[in-house]
């Protein structure tokens, strides 16, 4: 099977570091909650940890992964406007100074998380 191409930019890893946080669509967050989740999950796992659990979650439970995509997407348009929009990633491509983004995969080769979401892909 062929793997599908995936493109890594700031929105789309924006997009999965939301989709990977805890914050949920329930809480209606705000653009500032929606930035912090984003930061949170980006320290946490990764840019390429997001995307693993975002996988994994297509894999395992892609009805609710689908709706989860769609909310994440439009949360983070608004939290950070269109790409399209002259003043988009007006923040150096962070939504915080706080963590690097992206990671490499051997930046990450010493986390027990990162090594397991690397090795269910």
């Amino acid at each position: 099977m062929r793997s599908a191409p995936y493109d890594l930019n700031m929105s789309a890893a924006w997009t999965d570091a939301l989709f990977a946080s805890t914050l949920q669509r329930s809480d209606q967050p705000t653009a500032m909650q929606v930035k912090r989740a984003i930061t949170a999950a980006t320290c946490a796992f990764g840019d390429l940890g997001c995307a693993a659990r975002v996988a994994q979650e297509y894999g395992e439970h892609p009805e609710t992964a689908a709706r989860r995509m769609r909310w994440a997407q439009t949360a983070v348009a608004g939290a950070f406007g269109s790409p399209s929009d002259p003043g988009f990633a007006s923040m150096n491509g962070r939504p915080s100074g706080v963590c690097p983004a992206p990671r490499a995969p051997r930046d990450m080769a010493g986390w027990p998380q990162a090594r397991t979401m690397l090795q269910a892909c």
